[in-house]
């Protein structure tokens, strides 16, 4: 009779620690090498927070694997989408916490999906931005907005901000010898003339300038900024140059102001200082931060960079921006490919650099109360990219590191607040 009540009761307590298990199963998405799709899923991560689902991130572990609830709808989501999950029990999940704890990993609550925007003007294409690519393929969310939406305010709706390969100079990217007669470039000057005189600006460079000043304080008020190839140098351009002419004539129609170099405030800049810069308007080319002519000469196989490794409980910012399943990444052209080192700020968290050479390909830093974030070159899956060149197809780059870094960006925004101070 004991042995019959003993083994009820060991039956009873199996049961209620197999109930426990099932209870505590959480859907795992594996972001190393065992992935089968690791740009979407970000997407999938995005849609569970939109869904008001508990994410975590769970930083170094496994390639900053997520940890989602093991609900029936973001399994199927998974599977519609092609990404690889696993079911893990509590068991499971406890040693996966284990190991968490006793490594150099942590894991990040994300909170809420970032509201996203995509500076880009209404005559751009959508493969002409690698941000655009990424998030189309990964189906997040975003909305565009250009010159008019960021002077008037609506910037401010959003948390997270791309910056299109847009020149903050006003020199139209310094296209001019190359491309002065081509239908394209003729167009991009119209359609920027046309804004400047809608918003009340005589030239086009001076609506640059205060777009820039307008970015320069949402990032100052708490927004997250992600900036690449030439957005990255110009923006910094332009805030040095504030109300500074040094446009030529090709460009606004008279000369640039020749006194302008003494005139360079660097310390309002978010990345760089002591930079010069290049006002020939048959330059390619906007000042000495860009490193492309070097990456040119050593190719393709010889420009790739590595990530740095942090402390993901001590740095977990750093930490989340440089998640991806190899520290390797392929190198890639852009009109600003990479930076010199001599002129990024000591106060810039360099993220990735080229090995043995003087060039940073990913920085990070702080402004106010906001971060920006600067990355160099086009596309990631596209060594040289030239105009008019056909797009990327992603589904071709489905586990792309290049891309996975845009991706981390975009994530960035929905950690807890706590994590982000740190």
């Amino acid at each position: 009779m004991a042995a019959t009540n003993y083994l009820k009761r060991f039956i009873g307590l199996g049961i209620i620690g197999l109930l426990c298990t099932l209870s505590f199963a959480e859907l795992l998405i594996p972001m190393d090498e065992t992935q089968a799709n690791h740009l979407k899923a970000y997407g999938v991560a995005f849609e569970a927070l939109k869904r008001d689902h508990t994410v975590q991130w769970l930083l170094n572990y496994r390639g900053g694997s997520w940890l989602l609830p093991s609900v029936t709808e973001l399994q199927s989501l998974c599977s519609i989408r092609g990404v690889t999950y696993n079911i893990v029990d509590g068991a499971a999940l406890g040693s996966i916490m284990a190991t968490i704890a006793q490594e150099n990993m942590e894991t990040v609550v994300l909170e809420k999906e970032p509201r996203i925007a995509i500076y880009a003007p209404p005559n751009s294409q959508p493969w002409d931005d690698a941000v655009t690519l990424a998030l189309t393929y990964a189906e997040i969310d975003y909305d565009t907005i250009w010159d008019r939406e960021v002077l008037t305010g609506k910037i401010d709706d959003y948390d997270w901000l791309h910056l299109h390969h847009e020149d903050f100079t006003g020199q139209y990217g310094k296209f001019y010898r190359s491309f002065k007669n081509a239908p394209w470039y003729r167009e991009e000057v119209r359609v920027n003339e046309a804004m400047a005189a809608e918003l009340g600006f005589n030239k086009v460079w001076q609506l640059k300038h205060a777009v820039a000043e307008k970015i320069r304080a949402f990032v100052q008020n708490g927004g997250f900024l992600f900036a690449m190839c030439a957005a990255c140098d110009t923006i910094d351009i332009a805030f040095a140059a504030a109300g500074v002419d040094i446009c030529d004539h090709p460009f606004d129609g008279d000369g640039f102001d020749s006194d302008f170099r003494s005139k360079l405030q660097y310390e309002r800049c978010f990345a760089f200082e002591n930079f010069n810069l290049i006002a020939d308007p048959n330059t390619y080319e906007f000042s000495g931060i860009d490193a492309s002519d070097y990456v040119k000469l050593r190719g393709a196989e010889e420009s790739f960079f590595l990530l740095f490794d942090f402390s993901a409980k001590y740095d977990p910012v750093p930490t989340m921006l440089t998640q991806c399943h190899t520290n390797y990444v392929d190198g890639f052209l852009g009109q600003t490919t990479a930076f010199h080192k001599r002129f990024v700020k000591n106060s810039v968290i360099i993220l990735g650099e080229s090995p043995n050479v003087d060039e940073v390909k990913y920085l990070h830093g702080n402004f106010g109360k906001g971060t920006f974030t600067f990355y160099g070159g086009h596309d990631p899956e596209d060594f040289k990219h030239l105009v008019g060149d056909p797009p990327t197809v992603l589904d071709l780059h489905k586990n792309s590191p290049g891309y996975r870094l845009i991706l981390n960006n975009v994530l960035f925004p929905a950690a807890e607040k706590k994590k982000l101070k740190t």
